[in-house]
């Protein structure tokens, strides 16, 4: 009985690691050997179905990755938070301490500053800078992004370690226009021909999305550069467990 369940911990440990992003473009800067990544569309209904197709594959962690909007004042765009909980509407999900540890220390290391704090889960896209400030006051959250409370349930779930790792785009000073609601499609990429017919119809947004792909720039040149550490720290960790 000790040996079946050393080999069902050490096939667990093997196992890969699942990294839940919303674009592609995010996917592309996590990509990695040893790693499945599911990619929402900003879509918490189209994860949530791709996700129920996973439940029997095994997985060794669950990293919930990609860009994040800002809540509290203090962060600017191209910061890194690594949450300590996910904010699921009333309650709080723990993220597990020693891989936010190991992603903070890691990539502290190399230079970049990184702070800690919970994420708040949404179910919409939040484009104002005053459903921001609400956010931040009912919830204390750092920062606000679709995917999180999703892979922290699913983990729970799972009974997998879980963590968050999110690099901040659009400040909590600054509000996207309502363009962003449909800029992506249902597999993560740009919407290119939305985006010209939104700006066709209200070229009034030209300067927000200006501003919010500036501020994006930012955020996947931080995120781009982390990629060789993610999957690495992670297995480090699951290699003591």
């Amino acid at each position: 009985m000790m040996r079946r369940r050393h080999r069902d911990q050490d096939a667990q440990r093997n196992a890969p690691l699942l990294f839940i992003t919303g674009m592609q473009r995010e996917a592309a800067c996590c990509e990695s050997e040893g790693v499945v990544i599911v990619c929402s569309g900003a879509n918490v209904q189209h994860l949530r179905e791709q996700l129920a197709r996973l439940e029997n594959q095994k997985f060794s962690a669950v990293l919930s990755v990609g860009l994040a909007g800002g809540l509290d004042p203090s962060l600017r765009a191209g910061d890194i938070l690594i949450a300590d909980a996910i904010v699921d509407k009333d309650q709080r999900l723990p993220t597990d301490p020693r891989f936010a540890q190991a992603l903070t220390q890691g990539i502290s290391a190399c230079g970049d500053k990184v702070v800690n704090g919970p994420i708040y889960g949404a179910d919409a896209i939040v484009l104002s800078v005053e459903e921001k400030a609400q956010l931040r006051a009912t919830s204390q959250a750092m920062a606000v992004d679709m995917e999180s409370h999703i892979a922290a349930d699913f983990a729970r779930r799972r009974q997998l370690p879980f963590v968050a790792f999110r690099v901040i785009s659009d400040p909590a000073q600054r509000a996207l226009p309502p363009l962003a609601l449909k800029a992506i499609t249902p597999q993560g990429d740009v919407d290119i021909k939305e985006i010209a017919l939104g700006l066709l119809q209200a070229p009034g947004q030209i300067a927000g999305l200006i501003r919010a792909g500036i501020d994006s720039q930012a955020a996947f040149k931080r995120l781009s550069g982390c990629r060789l550490l993610l999957g690495p720290l992670l297995r480090l960790v699951l290699a003591d467990l």
